[in-house]
């Protein structure tokens, strides 16, 4: 393989493995705020059992954010080196619109979450709660504005506007047009919604796995009511946001779609493929599987409607074969969990919102679909990602032009490491986050030394409550 496939796989790896924690942290930020609010609420209520569930719940997911949020920030960092390390001609290119939008989102996650993340995690009973409720808005805030800068560029770079070219590079003509370029909207919407549901589930899974293996009582029931309500509401908001999604593609990215869709001849009343095996080399479908009429209908919204084909790009279309599967599998997860969502969210409440009348096997369904909402964000922004090919900036720079000169061994080599560094810190993350679903007591008894200065040894003990452990 030459210089640019291994420069794609090994960004692409990086990607991969960064998209993963900001997809929680960016919703993550705000159901912790929301927690927070509820133990407020109710702690001086008549039931003190209800405000130290929301309390628990508070400490113990604020500790999986500050997790996530460092994974997200090493890998994030990774990947801003490859800029220089495997795309010089990128930033050389188009640097003057990258740079800055790089830029702020760097200012933003370092100087809005890093540092009020501090307040969240030493600050409860250090501070005042209007101040610690302030960091908890401020990290939230932080997440979602790093996240708008970040879309900004990769819209830009998917339907570029505001731009002038001179001497071969690419200026800012109008910041307005570049940041709310005509995509931006449609991928800004999607993300945060793509996020709302893989913590969502997150949320519900960790907490039927509290469940199941009895733990975590006083906020686990809350945590999973709370998972399941936003995924029974996000997912229908998911999938509107999508169908406008897919019309601006079509009109701005029209081979993307036709990339999605298998379709090869432009052509009005088009089939959707339910399944087929895209031949980029003969031009043509395997097995298909079709429904008639039913992908001019879904995308246009009109029975008749044209899709234009893939041979009208020759040269200037992506790759069928990943995008036709990667699209599938993301459409198919998101099913299962509208699926999931509406019938656990009707049999929890049916069930009274107690957790031990719900059937195991739903708990176990639960659980299984805890990182589901990963599968989907990655398979999305595959879709999202290789649709540009062939190119970086879409309609304007070749990837193939903007591409290192560093020889492919340098680059295979650097791509193993990578991919067995990231291989081991999932394998580390999932493991983590499994112990502390396991052992919330004591990950909780640990924070409350910490804030009471007691040695962190004598608050490990499993029979020691938590509220008491100093």
């Amino acid at each position: 393989m030459d210089a640019l496939i291994l420069s794609r796989m090994q960004f692409a790896a990086n990607i991969t493995f960064h998209i993963l924690f900001p997809t929680i942290s960016i919703a993550l930020g705000w159901l912790l705020l929301f927690f927070r609010l509820r133990w407020l609420k109710t702690r001086t209520g008549a039931d003190p059992a209800a405000a130290q569930g929301w309390l628990d719940a508070y400490r113990f997911w604020t500790k999986v954010f500050a997790l996530t949020f460092a994974l997200g920030v090493v890998s994030g960092i990774t990947m801003s080196f490859q800029f220089g390390t495997n795309w010089p001609g990128f930033m050389e290119r188009v640097g003057n619109i990258a740079g800055p939008l790089l830029g702020y989102e760097v200012l933003t996650a370092f100087f809005l979450e890093a540092g009020f993340l501090g307040i969240m995690l030493f600050g409860h009973g250090r501070v005042s709660e209007r101040v610690h409720l302030m960091a908890s808005f401020f990290v939230a805030f932080g997440t979602t504005l790093s996240a708008f800068w970040i879309i900004a560029l990769n819209s830009w770079m998917q339907t570029p506007a505001g731009y002038e070219v001179i001497a071969g590079t690419y200026h800012v003509k109008s910041w307005v047009e570049v940041i709310f370029n005509p995509s931006f909207p449609y991928r800004f919407t999607h993300v945060l919604l793509a996020s709302a549901l893989t913590c969502a589930f997150l949320l519900t899974g960790l907490s039927a796995w509290q469940v199941l293996r009895g733990v975590g009582q006083r906020s686990a029931p809350r945590v999973m009511r709370v998972g399941l309500t936003l995924a029974a509401f996000a997912i229908p908001l998911q999938i509107i946001a999508g169908d406008a999604h897919g019309l601006n593609t079509l009109e701005h990215q029209p081979q993307k779609v036709a990339a999605m869709e298998g379709v090869w001849e432009t052509e009005r009343g088009a089939p959707l493929l339910l399944f087929a095996i895209p031949d980029n080399a003969q031009r043509m479908n395997h097995f298909e599987v079709k429904v008639p009429k039913l992908a001019s209908l879904i995308l246009t919204h009109d029975i008749d409607g044209e899709i234009k084909g893939l041979n009208e790009f020759e040269g200037r279309h992506p790759p069928p074969l990943p995008i036709f599967f990667a699209f599938r599998i993301m459409v198919g997860v998101g099913m299962l969990m509208l699926a999931t969502s509406w019938a656990g969210w009707w049999l929890y409440r049916r069930a009274g919102w107690r957790t031990a009348a719900l059937p195991r096997a739903l708990l176990w369904l639960f659980a299984g679909m805890t990182f589901s909402g990963w599968v989907a964000t990655v398979a999305g922004w595959y879709v999202t990602e290789i649709g540009r090919q062939p190119f970086i900036v879409y309609g304007l720079v070749r990837t193939a032009d903007v591409v290192t000169q560093n020889p492919p061994g340098m680059i295979g080599a650097t791509l193993a490491l990578y991919v067995t560094l990231y291989l081991a810190l999932i394998a580390a993350y999932v493991s983590v986050l499994k112990y502390m679903a396991e052992k919330p007591e004591e990950v909780l008894a640990v924070e409350a030394a910490e804030r009471a200065g007691t040695p962190v040894g004598a608050a490990t003990s499993p029979v020691m409550p938590a509220g008491n452990a100093a």
